[in-house]
């Protein structure tokens, strides 16, 4: 234990920090409880769209494989060379119970089909709607698996400082308080005991 002066300011002064401290934690605990359920529903509709983004890659792929095998090879590969799509990317930030987290505004302009349709095919097509749109999830995607990142370290982060306040320094100040009280119940024994001890000698005198 540190070295405390047993005085009653002392032990004002320790009850203030204690009670101060008391309510850090709750609030601490609270943040911590909604961080948790914020946690949980961001990792809930990460896994659901991660699913979506791998089965609508994978209809796309399955298209554009069908497209391939019925167009020629110079075909296919030229189509990508006329495309005039632009892709406007801006990121801002977003603050979420005091995590820092970004926010991706994704924007796409542009003719997807500017390809002329003599020799392409229908799944051609298709596919590139679905990369398309698959794009637009992929950044939401990103938005997402970051956010779920940067809460978990921040909800780390907060539980220690609850475990500093629940095992530490709440504990240590309460045995702060009552040791300053046992010092002085001590010193008010000892001096109500002289006083009983002048008492008894003045009555002696008299």
């Amino acid at each position: 234990m540190q070295k405390i002066n047993p005085n009653r300011m002392e032990l004002s002064n320790q009850k203030k920090k204690l009670a101060i401290a008391k309510r850090g934690h709750k609030l601490l605990k609270d943040k911590q409880d909604a961080l948790i359920k914020l946690f949980l529903d961001t990792v809930h509709k990460t896994r659901e769209l991660r699913e979506s983004v791998e089965d609508d890659m994978k209809n796309a792929y399955d298209g554009f494989l069908i497209a391939r095998s019925v167009m020629e090879k110079f075909t296919s590969e030229s189509i990508f060379l006329v495309s005039n799509v632009k892709i406007e990317l801006t990121e801002n930030i977003r603050n979420n119970m005091g995590v820092r987290t970004p926010v991706y505004d994704f924007k796409q302009v542009g003719n997807l089909h500017a390809y002329s349709l003599v020799g392409t095919s229908g799944e051609l097509d298709s596919s590139l709607e679905i990369f398309s749109n698959l794009l637009e999830k992929l950044v939401k995607l990103a938005e997402l698996e970051k956010m779920v990142e940067l809460m978990a370290l921040e909800i780390e982060k907060t539980r220690r400082r609850v475990n500093a306040l629940e095992y530490r320094l709440i504990p240590d100040t309460q045995e702060i308080i009552r040791f300053i009280k046992m010092k002085l119940d001590e010193m008010e024994r000892s001096n109500l005991s002289r006083l009983m001890k002048v008492k008894e000698i003045v009555r002696k005198e008299d």
